[in-house]
């Protein structure tokens, strides 16, 4: 099961993006305080996230926290940046790896970046765009990370294929 980390989010419906992918695809969440928004079940509801139940989430008080609780994190992540020497396609993504994004205004924190600089990983752009969206961002590299294990416990085949069209 892939595993999403957003590290301090600031935008919630980035968040809330993500998460309905993260529904959709049968990955976990894992937040990574400070968090911009409020991530209680009273907020949620509020909010008409009526696909939050399907998602499980984790937060944590840092990043530190996160890989004390979690240490298998450390060893297979891949950590999506604007600043990374090569792009997502020249990575090989696990079943069950993690895939770090940062902050919507700043991105990942440098020190993180250079502990893991082999395993950064940019999306491909022009050079005039300072980055994409980080629902959108995130949407691209769990879909690539799924293409590549085989889709693993997703539908296989749509409505229509039923009907042999």
């Amino acid at each position: 099961m892939l595993n999403i980390v957003l590290v301090e989010p600031e935008i919630p419906p980035n968040c809330g993006n993500i998460a309905r992918t993260c529904a959709a695809t049968g990955s976990r969440l894992h937040l990574v305080e400070p968090l911009g928004f409020d991530v209680s079940d009273k907020a949620v509801k509020r909010a008409g996230l009526d696909y939050w139940h399907l998602v499980e989430v984790t937060v944590y008080s840092g990043l530190d926290d996160l890989f004390r609780r979690r240490p298998e994190a450390a060893g297979d992540l891949w950590l999506a940046t604007t600043k990374a020497p090569r792009d997502y396609s020249q990575a090989r993504f696990s079943p069950d790896c993690w895939l770090f994004f940062g902050k919507e205004t700043k991105g990942l924190p440098l020190n993180f970046r250079e502990r893991f600089r082999d395993r950064c990983v940019r999306l491909p752009m022009v050079s005039q765009a300072r980055s994409l969206n980080l629902a959108n961002s995130a949407a691209v590299l769990i879909y690539e990370a799924l293409r590549q294990n085989g889709f693993p416990g997703l539908l296989g085949s749509g409505e229509m294929s039923e009907d042999g069209l």
